[in-house]
């Protein structure tokens, strides 16, 4: 059995090896229940499963930048 402190902002932390089994990860929905003498948590939702890389999340409104680009052709003499 697990057992973790309580902070004073009454957060706690849940192990991870609970997290991953539950699916519980940043923006997961949780709601608490107090069944008897104890309470109860269950996973609502969990946030759509994140990409393995980041390529092609973000765009951009500018033109690109050939590959061939020299920045040192910016740095010129005049």
């Amino acid at each position: 059995m697990d057992s973790a402190s309580v902070t004073s902002k009454g957060q706690v932390t849940i192990p991870k090896h609970i997290r991953q089994k539950l699916g519980i990860r940043a923006g997961s929905q949780i709601t608490f229940r107090i069944v008897g003498d104890h309470a109860e948590l269950e996973v609502l939702q969990s946030p759509v499963d994140l990409p393995e890389s980041g390529f092609g999340l973000l765009s951009s409104q500018r033109e690109s930048v050939p590959a061939d680009f020299d920045v040192a052709s910016l740095a010129s003499d005049q």
